[in-house]
C-alpha cells in the first residue's frame, strides 16, 4: 500500500500551480520572440514536456512516496523515570487549588509530555503502593492513567513512603523486552514522589541505602503547604479523627527532603504560590548516566530515491536539448 511520510498536499498543489504559470509564461515569450524574428522555434514542446516531468517527480519526492514496511534498528538514549503519586486521602486537602491532587495532575500532564525518549512508569500509593502503569514509552498511555488518579483508588489506612520505594527496587533489575538489545548496563534511573510527606511507615533508611547503591535519584515534590487544611468527605463535612475533631493535614517536608539529599536528587514545593516542576524538569534533562540501547522498530520504506533520481534525468535531458529559435 502506497503511503506518504509528508503528506503535505496544500503545500504541494500551491508549489504545482507556481511551477506550472512560470512554464506558460516562459512558452508564451518564446513563442513571441519567435515570431518577432521570423522563425519557428524547434524543440520547445520537448522542454515543457520535460519540465513538467521533472517537476511533477521532484514533486513526488518532495511527498515522501513510501512503499512496505521494513525493520530498522533504532539506538536511543534515555532514562526511566518512575513517577510515584500519592493518591491519600490527605490529598484531597483544598490548600492548592483546586485540591492537592488535582493540582499534581495537571503538572505530571505537562512533564510527561517532556520526556518523548525515555520510559516512564506510574506507582500510586498510599496504605500500601501499586504499579498503575509500567515501564513505557507510551507517553499518551501514562496521560491516561494520570487523569484517572483519585483518593479512592487504595484502602484508606496510615500513609506509608517506604512501599513505593521497595516497588520500584523490585524492578530495577534489567529486563529487556522483545526487540531491546542493552548495550550496557542497567539505564539510569529517577523517581518522582508527589507527595505532602506525611509518613506514618517504617524508616526509610534501607529503601534510600538500597536506592543508593543502585544509582537511581529521587525527586521529591512536596504539595502542599504550611498551615494545611481540613481534609473533605466524599460524603459531606469533613474527615475526623478519633477525638471526633477535624484532621488538619499539612505539609511535611522532612522525609521528602530526605528522599532527596540521601539519594542525590531535589526537593521542590507545589502550592498556589511555587511551581518547582520548572526546576525540576530541568534537573531531570539534565541528569547524566542514561545508556544507549539499540530497539528494533517497524518504519516505512521512503522511496523519495526514485522520483527524484528521474527528476534529475529528465533535468540533465532539459539542459542538453537546446531549442533553436532562429533556422539558418
Amino acid at each position: 500500500m502506497l503511503t506518504w511520510a509528508h503528506p503535505d498536499f496544500i503545500a504541494v498543489g500551491l508549489a504545482a500551480g507556481l511551477g506550472w504559470r512560470l512554464l506558460l509564461k516562459q512558452w508564451w515569450r518564446g513563442g513571441r520572440l519567435g515570431r518577432a524574428l521570423g522563425g519557428r522555434a524547434r524543440h520547445r514542446g520537448w522542454k515543457m514536456a520535460l519540465r513538467v516531468l521533472a517537476g511533477a517527480a521532484l514533486l513526488g519526492a518532495a511527498l515522501g512516496p513510501a512503499l512496505g514496511v521494513s525493520q530498522q534498528p533504532v539506538r536511543t538514549a534515555g532514562k526511566d523515570v518512575w513517577l510515584l503519586v500519592d493518591v491519600s486521602r490527605s490529598m484531597d486537602a483544598p490548600d492548592v487549588a483546586p485540591t492537592r491532587l488535582l493540582r499534581a495532575q495537571a503538572e505530571l500532564q505537562v512533564l510527561v509530555a517532556q520526556f518523548p525518549a525515555d520510559r516512564l512508569g506510574l506507582i500510586v500509593f498510599g496504605a500500601e503502593a501499586v504499579v498503575q502503569c509500567p515501564l513505557t514509552y507510551d507517553q499518551g498511555a501514562v496521560q491516561v492513567f494520570i487523569s484517572t488518579l483519585r483518593t479512592s483508588l487504595l484502602p484508606p489506612g496510615a500513609t506509608t513512603l517506604r512501599a513505593p520505594l521497595e516497588l520500584v527496587l523490585d524492578r530495577l533489575a534489567p529486563r529487556p523486552g522483545p526487540g531491546t538489545v542493552p548495550v550496557a548496563g542497567p539505564r539510569a534511573t529517577a523517581l518522582v514522589v508527589v507527595s505532602d510527606g506525611e509518613d506514618f511507615g517504617e524508616n526509610l533508611e534501607p529503601a534510600l541505602r538500597a536506592l543508593g547503591r543502585t544509582g537511581a535519584r529521587v525527586y521529591s515534590v512536596g504539595v502542599g503547604t504550611a498551615q494545611g487544611a481540613k481534609i473533605p468527605n466524599p460524603g459531606g463535612g469533613f474527615l475526623l479523627d478519633n477525638r471526633k475533631q477535624p484532621v488538619l493535614s499539612r505539609l511535611r517536608e522532612a522525609p521528602l527532603l530526605q528522599l532527596a539529599t540521601q539519594t542525590g536528587g531535589q526537593y521542590v514545593t507545589l502550592n498556589n504560590q511555587q511551581n518547582g516542576f520548572g526546576p525540576l524538569l530541568q534537573s531531570l534533562r539534565t541528569m547524566s548516566g542514561t545508556v544507549e540501547q539499540v530497539r528494533t522498530v517497524p518504519v516505512a520504506d521512503n522511496r523519495y530515491r526514485y522520483p527524484l533520481a528521474a527528476a534529475l534525468l529528465l533535468l540533465a535531458l532539459d539542459v542538453a536539448l537546446t531549442v533553436t529559435i532562429i533556422r539558418p
